[in-house]
């Protein structure tokens, strides 16, 4: 199936908000309706595809599937850009100057390397095209030159299973559930379950560094990976013999987050688990987000450690976006506070071990427990939140995401200085916002903050983003947190990027790419300058 263009995922699972929530838009942001919606695809006008017969041949020949490139309106217009909020309101005023020249779909490592060679060749660009689930302008390369969407949908094999390694070996096009289905047949799990699930791919889940919901339990998806294989114009980069090494530099690392920028990953070696006989999430509310951050604090750092671990902050448990299922629900809860939701999984005796010595921490940090249905809510809405998004574009509001992370003691300042920052320069644009956080990702040494802007749109939706993301880029690097935690780099974050690593780590991986990819064919512009 392939995804929405002018939107998140399945068409059939979009749903108009409630009138609840319309109400509340109007009168406490000012949100009216926008008249229309999103043209039909066919009438979007795309330029027609600037290859040369030379280049289209080439590329051609290095694909063995007659219809491994295509360069139609439908397929072009389908891998334009990511699905950021400024993304789709583009794509929905029908802009697409930035549409690649062509598709191809290669079947085999073999083939990404003819193909990378074949662009080198013909002074094309290639950008890695997983499931499209970028939100921070990964798919949109700052080139001149044309460039190809290079679609790994087809490598989407389970390669190899080692149960008794308990590691297994997946191609990069499998999507999320796919994965997840054919590990579950032999047992396993692989436990990344980012909120892009549905979608999101293997590869993208490597290259982005992704983590997924139950990161507190299963870990980081970098933390998963033992192996990699790497296509890149000069050959290929096998890294990741075994698990843990002191032979020099690991290069799984300089390839992990590289972001398709020094090569394509055409296999990822990962640890699995065995899968769990239990699931249990249940929910439980602090007075405040101070409090409720201490308590899992106490639970990243001295344990016991549960699986899915998130707090929310008061404006964002009030609202109901801690339960996206829950949004206007007449029945959802309204008791102040902040909901923190707890998940467990595992075998029966492990999992209720650790449920009830977790239970003391909780209650001892001043937790209340609310019960197992906010946590069933939750679980039931988990990927519903783009969905979301795409129900308030359309309602005329502006919705978008942002997030970072930090030691914890530097945690409620950047908490202040993100949402000072948001309030303030939308504010001042006529836009006052609805700026919400939550607490998604815990470590022993800190956890990751994650945003969500409302407001109304304004005269230009993308003009009027603009400057408020800059102002938050800048108060997360001036209170020590990082550009990104998980949602990459891309173009969006890219100089902000650069400041975090300093000029002599950018000239360190500008170095790397100059041997990988010496004519600059992989997503120029993406992670870091173009040099």
């Amino acid at each position: 199936m392939e995804m929405l263009w002018s939107g998140w995922g399945d068409p059939a699972k979009a749903a108009p908000l409630p009138d609840t929530v319309t109400g509340l838009l109007r009168d406490l942001l000012g949100v009216t309706p926008r008249p229309g919606g999103p043209p039909a695809l066919a009438a979007i006008e795309v330029p027609a595809s600037p290859l040369t017969e030379e280049a289209r041949t080439a590329l051609a020949g290095s694909l063995a599937a007659e219809d491994a490139l295509r360069d139609d309106a439908d397929s072009r217009i389908r891998h334009t850009r990511g699905k950021s909020t400024p993304d789709l309101l583009r794509i929905r005023a029908g802009e697409v100057d930035d549409v690649p020249a062509a598709v191809v779909l290669p079947g085999s490592h073999d083939e990404v390397v003819a193909v990378l060679r074949a662009c080198a060749a013909h002074g094309l660009s290639a950008v890695p095209f997983g499931g499209g689930t970028s939100v921070v302008g990964g798919l949109a390369p700052e080139t001149k030159r044309p460039f190809v969407a290079l679609d790994l949908r087809r490598l989407d094999r389970l390669v190899a299973v080692d149960g008794i390694s308990r590691t297994a070996t997946l191609e990069p096009g499998l999507r999320g559930p796919r994965a997840e289905a054919l590990l579950n047949e032999q047992g396993w799990t692989l436990g990344h379950f980012p909120q892009s699930f549905e979608w999101a791919s293997v590869g993208g889940f490597a290259a982005a560094r992704s983590s997924g919901q139950a990161s507190a339990g299963y870990g980081r998806f970098d933390e998963m990976v033992l192996a990699l294989t790497v296509a890149t114009p000069e050959g290929t980069l096998e890294t990741g013999r075994v698990p843990r090494s002191a032979a020099g530099p690991d290069l799984r690392q300089l390839i992990l987050g590289s972001e398709g920028v020094l090569g394509v990953i055409t296999a990822v070696t990962v640890r699995v688990r065995p899968l769990p006989r239990r699931r249990v999430y249940e929910g439980w509310r602090f007075t405040s987000f101070e409090a409720g951050t201490a308590a899992l604090r106490r639970l990243a750092q001295d344990g016991p450690r549960p699986t899915v671990l998130r707090l929310s902050d008061e404006t964002e448990t009030f609202v109901g976006l801690a339960q996206p299922d829950a949004i206007g629900a007449t029945d959802a809860p309204r008791n102040g506070g902040c909901l923190a939701i707890a998940g467990y999984e595992g075998t029966e005796d492990e999992t209720g071990m650790r449920r009830a010595a977790a239970r003391e921490i909780l209650l001892d940090a001043g937790g209340e427990y609310v019960g197992e249905e906010p946590g069933e809510r939750w679980e039931h809405g988990r990927y519903n939140a783009p969905y979301l998004r795409d129900a308030l574009l359309d309602a005329g509001a502006f919705a978008e995401t942002l997030e970072t992370a930090a030691f914890w003691s530097a945690l409620p300042q950047l908490y202040t200085a993100v949402r000072d920052a948001l309030t303030t320069t939308l504010t001042e644009a006529g836009t006052p916002p609805l700026v919400m956080c939550h607490i998604s990702h815990t470590y022993e040494n800190g956890a990751s903050l994650y945003f969500t802007v409302v407001s109304a749109q304004g005269e230009d939706a993308v003009a009027h983003w603009e400057p408020a993301k800059h102002a938050a880029n800048d108060a997360i690097l001036a209170s020590g947190g990082t550009i990104t935690h998980h949602h990459g780099v891309g173009t969006d974050h890219r100089d902000w990027y650069t400041r975090e690593i300093g000029p002599l780590g950018v000239r360190m991986l500008q170095a790397v790419k100059a041997e990988v990819d010496p004519s600059g064919v992989l997503s120029p512009g993406v992670l870091i300058p173009v040099r």
